[in-house]
């Protein structure tokens, strides 16, 4: 059964466990397409589903034009209220303010929708969207408003329903900004090498290490990954945060200063965690926000003038898709951290990363730090199709590097990275790439591994590899067609291109 026909039945799947055949109605310019649950009255739809009927998707949809916005994201926000709406079997289900459509370069379904709450709620602004969006195939997309698997009653205004441009819900600021760094930082030499495992160091690593040539680590504090709301404990998250740096301070740094390696202590999971969409709570929640602050307030104090230190990375990847309060947002938190370290240590670089996950598509709307001492961030993974092949999908697709027919090569990957070029040179930034890689059974991992390293080595970017003895799905000490039979490899191409990038022997060109 091919993906089309698949989705055909999917839906009238829905409209029968709905209880009947769709009607349609006009709102505001738009037509919509009802399930029997749903009605419209002026310009409020109200979705109405008793407990006896709460299985399935009860929603009204309208067809939705996206190509206005390819290559640059969405957002559509509208205001919902909600009566006694049920706790969902899963929790991405409920009031449902959602998109669908299929990946234009994929072809994959995409399902973005709000994360909503139930029981009783007031008017409020639900808004969903992509800030990475290649375009929809065919120029089709559906939004869908309503309840699924859940029982109550939700009403949407659909007069301040409005489709755009994703909106920055943080300050827009420091625009001709001119980045500022001490002598000492200015005058580093480049520096490669790894992110490090999550797991604690020893002797052996950094041996291995040395013998690879690299001067650089980026050394992950990190748990629980995949974990939805995790790490809201904040005494138990404390007693584990003090034993990573308790090993960062007597067993990392010291190793590292053997083998010439600076490190950078990375605050890879935050406190509060992250909701089910991604966004980290702690941008909506003020008390994980002060203990982030808090908690770069006193690591500052403890190691600073610390030598091998590369700098602090404030926080891994972060997510923030809706508005918060002001001073929580990503940015926002950021600069709180960063000044408290400041507080503390004046001179040890301050390392920030920028919103929606630190793509290199995020930095056209990243405002620089009025601070001394600044590096920015950024991760390499485009394009994710080839990059995280039958990692992110349970689709057992095989693509290839370099790719005519995508149009994949050294001049793609130098687009995608343009908006991190053009911060650099207008705010004269120094840019350190602190992930990038392909998986291990990716053909052409090796090739598309050498032209992200021969752009790093002409923009002048400090790089780490992802990663050193982590997954083994991403190791260059493993080779193998799938997850299931990774072998270990003491030689393999992606290891060849590798340890000849952190050797300093990658020639920067215009990679083809």
């Amino acid at each position: 059964m091919n993906l089309k026909s698949y989705m055909v039945l999917y839906m009238l799947a829905q409209v029968c466990a709905a209880g009947g055949a769709e009607t349609k109605a006009v709102s505001e310019g738009r037509e919509w397409r009802l399930s029997p649950e749903c009605r419209i009255d002026g310009n409020v739809l109200t979705v109405t589903v008793p407990k006896n009927k709460a299985g399935g998707m009860h929603a009204a949809r309208t067809a939705v034009d996206l190509e206005p916005f390819e290559n640059k994201g969405f957002e559509a926000t509208v205001r919902v209220r909600g009566k006694g709406v049920s706790v969902p079997p899963q929790p991405y289900n409920g009031v449902k303010v959602m998109f669908h459509y299929l990946d234009k370069l994929e072809g994959s379904d995409q399902w973005p929708g709000a994360i909503m709450p139930t029981g009783d709620f007031d008017w409020r602004i639900a808004s969903v969207g992509r800030e990475k969006f290649v375009g929809a195939k065919d120029n089709k997309a559906e939004l869908v408003l309503g309840l699924q698997d859940s029982s109550g009653t939700v009403s949407f205004d659909l007069s301040t329903l409005k489709i755009s441009a994703p909106r920055p819900h943080w300050p827009v600021t420091n625009l001709d900004h001119v980045a500022v760094y001490t002598s000492d930082v200015a005058a580093r030499p480049r520096m490669r090498g790894v992110m490090s495992p999550a797991r604690n160091m020893g002797e052996d690593d950094f041996k291995t290490l040395k013998e690879w040539g690299a001067t650089l680590l980026r050394y992950q504090m990190m748990r629980n990954w995949h974990g939805v709301n995790t790490n809201r404990d904040l005494d138990e998250f404390d007693r584990w945060l003090d034993g990573k740096l308790d090993n960062f301070d007597k067993v990392v740094l010291p190793l590292a200063a053997k083998c010439g390696i600076r490190v950078m202590l990375d605050f890879h999971v935050p406190p509060g965690g992250r909701d089910l969409s991604g966004d980290m709570n702690m941008f909506y929640e003020e008390k994980y926000a002060n203990h982030f602050v808090d908690t770069w307030r006193r690591i500052a104090r403890r190691f600073k003038g610390r030598d091998g230190l590369y700098g602090y990375d404030l926080i891994n990847e972060p997510m923030q898709s809706r508005a918060t309060s002001p001073e929580l947002d990503y940015w926002s938190l950021q600069r709180r951290a960063a000044e408290a370290v400041r507080e503390e240590d004046p001179f040890t670089p301050i390392v920030i990363e920028s919103n929606g996950w630190d793509g290199p598509s995020t930095f056209r709307y990243l405002s620089p730090l009025a601070l001394t001492n600044v590096i920015y961030q950024v991760h390499m993974y485009a394009p994710m199709e080839f990059t995280h092949q039958r990692v992110l999908n349970t689709r057992k697709w095989t693509v290839g590097y370099p790719n005519a027919e995508k149009g994949w090569n050294g001049a793609y990957l130098r687009d995608v990275m343009k908006p991190v070029r053009e911060f650099q040179q207008k705010h004269n930034a120094r840019i350190y790439v602190g992930e990038f890689s392909a998986v291990v059974w990716a053909p052409g991992a090796e090739k598309y591994l050498e032209d992200c390293i021969a752009i790093f080595e002409e923009y002048g970017w400090d790089w780490s590899y992802h990663a050193f003895r982590e997954w083994n799905g991403w190791s260059a000490e493993h080779e193998g067609p799938d997850a299931e039979h990774l072998i270990p490899s003491a030689d393999n191409p992606r290891k060849r291109v590798l340890l000849k990038g952190i050797n300093g022997e990658a020639v920067p060109r215009k990679a083809m």
